[in-house]
């Protein structure tokens, strides 16, 4: 009997070192560093296609793709490669960015290239055979080539239908001396540098100081409203019913069909206008952007820009 406790004894403490030993922990190994992306990876340069933080050429990213239907985006090394075969062979033509130059369309929103999807196959045929009636010649272009044009103008479509990874770059682009005699030409009938617009570009980004001078004063639908919070801006408007008698106040609501106001003491007024007789008057304080942007060109706007930038 003693020599069996004796056995069980030894038994339970050699198994019990085994356990121990068995649940002594072992070293980890050290975990990957994975590389951190060097700074500015997500900035592409300027200028060039907008980017997306799944694709550093500008493709879309995961959401887009799905939300559009789109390709799966293009390898950079073959949008690399083929924007410089665009850019030496067809530049002239179709521009830089492919969204068209002196004399050849905007291949970004060419049905053909949409459908070629990045593959080649489509564009291909044209870029070989040419198109000499409307002035394109023939290019001796390799398979693999073919499919880098591709891949570059797949890019492009991509990029611009994701629109909302674009990235606004330096807009303060004008000449401020050129601005200034615009604005004395066409703007100091209503505004002064050295009055309402005084120290305007401490007030708003370039961007939204843009925006101002383009579509100043809108509300949430589009329209100038009484709503507004700016009154200088505010439209007025005069209705006279058929029998002569005239309401006016603040330009809630006008369209082809119903006009309707806020006048004085808040009460509102709207009427039909499809109503005989009845004649509708609108001062417009804004009526002068309205018709400054069907003259605008792209310099003025910057121009004007510039020099709103220096009413610090």
């Amino acid at each position: 009997m003693r020599k069996l406790s004796l056995f069980l004894v030894s038994t339970l403490f050699v198994g019990a070192t085994f356990l121990v030993t068995a649940q002594e922990p072992t070293t980890a190994p050290p975990p990957v560093k994975t590389p951190e992306a060097a700074a500015g990876a997500g900035n592409g340069p300027h200028p060039g296609p907008a980017q997306t933080p799944t694709d550093k050429r500008g493709g879309p990213g995961e959401r887009s793709q799905s939300f559009f239907g789109l390709a799966p985006p293009p390898d950079p090394a073959a949008v690399d490669r083929g924007q410089k075969l665009f850019v030496s062979n067809c530049a002239f033509c179709h521009g830089s960015n492919a969204t068209g130059g002196n004399s050849g369309p905007n291949l970004v929103r060419s049905v053909l290239v949409l459908h070629d999807e990045g593959k080649g196959t489509e564009i291909g045929p044209v870029i070989l055979n040419g198109r000499v009636e409307k002035g394109m010649p023939k290019f001796a272009f390799n398979e693999a080539q073919i499919k880098d044009v591709a891949a570059f103008l797949l890019n492009r479509s991509q990029a611009t239908v994701d629109r909302m990874s674009y990235k606004t770059f330096n807009i303060n682009t004008g000449d401020p001396k050129a601005g200034e005699a615009y604005f004395q030409a066409h703007c100091t009938g209503c505004h002064s540098a050295t009055g309402d617009l005084a120290h305007v570009a401490s007030k708003y980004e370039p961007e939204g100081l843009l925006s101002r001078i383009l579509y100043p004063s809108t509300n949430e639908r589009g329209r100038r409203s009484a709503k507004m919070s700016d009154p200088k801006a505010l439209s007025t408007v005069t209705v006279t019913s058929p029998v002569g008698q005239t309401t006016s106040g603040a330009l809630e609501y006008l369209d082809d069909f119903t006009v309707s106001l806020v006048d004085a003491s808040g009460e509102h007024h709207s009427w039909s206008r499809d109503e005989p007789g009845l004649k509708v008057e609108v001062k417009d304080p804004l009526k002068g952007h309205q018709e400054l942007l069907t003259q605008y060109t792209d310099a003025d706007m910057h121009n004007v820009l510039a020099y709103l930038e220096t009413l610090k």
